[in-house]
C-alpha cells in the first residue's frame, strides 16, 4: 500500500475544522472554506493550463497523485468516471477533474492521458517542475507529496488522499476523502453545482444553505 497522507492530517497542517456534512453532502464540510488557488502547470497537450481562468463557472475537483499508485489514485478516478457516466450530460458537463501529477518524474504528459483516459476523456491532467508543483500543493492548503522507496530501489509517492471540491464560488466548502462511493458523487455533484451558501449573521460563518436557494 501507498502511504497515504490523510484527510485529518490537512485538518491538522491547514487549521481547519471539519464539521459533520449530515445528509446534505457527503463530504466534509470545512470552515473557513479553503479559497480556490491560482497557478498554471502543463497540461496533457503540452499547453499552458491556467486553473484559475479555466475553471470559472464550473464545479472543479482537484486532486494530486500520481498514475504508478497501487490504490488510491486509479480508486478515486474509477469512482468519480463512473459517477460522471451516471450523471445527466447537463449536470456532467459543468464538473471539471483536474489531476496534478505529485509524479512528474514519470508522469509525462503522453502518460498522463493515457492513464485518464481509463477513466474520463475529460479529465485534465497537469505536470510541472517538482518545485511547481510543490508550490501548488501548498497554495491549496494541502501537504506536498514526497517520495517512499522500497526494498527493490524502486519508489512509491506519499501523498494525499482527498478530493477538493471548489463550487462555483471559487472556494472549497466540501472535501472528500477516499472511500467515497460512486452513488456518493452522483448524490453530491448535482448540489454542488446549485449550491450557494448563506452566512450565519452570529459567527461569519459560511454554511451550505439548500441548493438552488438565492442568498
Amino acid at each position: 500500500m501507498s502511504r497515504i497522507i490523510g484527510l485529518f492530517l490537512l485538518l491538522v497542517f491547514a487549521g481547519q475544522a471539519q464539521e459533520s456534512a449530515g445528509e446534505l453532502y457527503r463530504g466534509g464540510l470545512i470552515t473557513p472554506p479553503l479559497p480556490k488557488p491560482r497557478f498554471v502547470l502543463t497540461d496533457t497537450s503540452g499547453a499552458p493550463f491556467d486553473f484559475w481562468a479555466r475553471t470559472q463557472g464550473s464545479v472543479t475537483l482537484l486532486f494530486f497523485g500520481y498514475t504508478y499508485c497501487p490504490d488510491q489514485c486509479p480508486m478515486h478516478m474509477a469512482t468519480l468516471g463512473t459517477a460522471m457516466k451516471k450523471l445527466p450530460v447537463a449536470i456532467a458537463d459543468q464538473v471539471q477533474l483536474v489531476f496534478v501529477t505529485t509524479d512528474p518524474e514519470r508522469d509525462t504528459p503522453a502518460v498522463l492521458r493515457r492513464w485518464l483516459d481509463n477513466f474520463n476523456h475529460r479529465f485534465v491532467g497537469l505536470t510541472g517542475t517538482p518545485a511547481a508543483i510543490d508550490a501548488v500543493q501548498k497554495a491549496a492548503g494541502v501537504p506536498p507529496a514526497y517520495k517512499t522507496t522500497s526494498p527493490d530501489g524502486n519508489y512509491g509517492v506519499a501523498h494525499a488522499n482527498f478530493v477538493v471540491a471548489y463550487t462555483k464560488d471559487n472556494r472549497a466548502h466540501v472535501i472528500y476523502p477516499g472511500g467515497v462511493s460512486k452513488d456518493d458523487w452522483v448524490h453530491d455533484l448535482p448540489r454542488l453545482i446549485h449550491e450557494t451558501w448563506s452566512q450565519d449573521p452570529r459567527t461569519g460563518v459560511l454554511a451550505a444553505g439548500s441548493p438552488g436557494r438565492s442568498q
